[in-house]
């Protein structure tokens, strides 16, 4: 018993050590991860998919990485305003309307965004809403 409560504690420690050394940019992501999460459930996860996997012909998938890394620039005016008319997503064309969510604030879509650009396979780091910011700044 006195061994597995040194050994408990020891690995207590041990991780208490590793978390506590994350970096302020590393709980910055972990934290735009975890409210994205939240943001996509709430909006994106009906069509989408709790997965990413995609509506069938409705809506397509978000586990496309290089979609995602080739439009990283126009995924938030894809949010902001909706899209309409074809994209070809991995090889396959939607052609649905896709809703707008004029009322998110730059905050959010950049959030949004960090969960989507880093889950379901996909791992392209941070999106801050400056950044958000300046992309809608050249919609089309």
């Amino acid at each position: 018993m006195r061994s597995y409560l040194i050994s408990a504690l020891f690995f207590f420690t041990v991780f208490t050590i590793i978390y506590g050394c994350q970096s302020a940019q590393t709980l910055e992501q972990d934290i735009y991860y975890t409210n994205g999460r939240d943001l996509y459930r709430t909006h994106c996860q009906n069509c989408h998919g709790e997965n990413g996997e995609g509506l069938g012909e409705l809506a397509p998938p978000l586990t496309d990485t290089v979609f995602l890394k080739e439009n990283k620039n126009r995924l938030a005016c894809f949010i902001k305003n909706g899209l309409e008319g074809p994209i070809t997503v991995g090889g396959k064309v939607y052609d649905e309307k896709m809703p707008d969510e004029k009322d998110m604030a730059s905050i959010d879509i950049a959030q949004l965004l960090v969960y989507i650009t880093n889950s379901f396979g996909n791992k392209q780091g941070m999106y801050k809403s400056e950044q958000v910011a300046a992309d809608l700044k050249n919609c089309k």
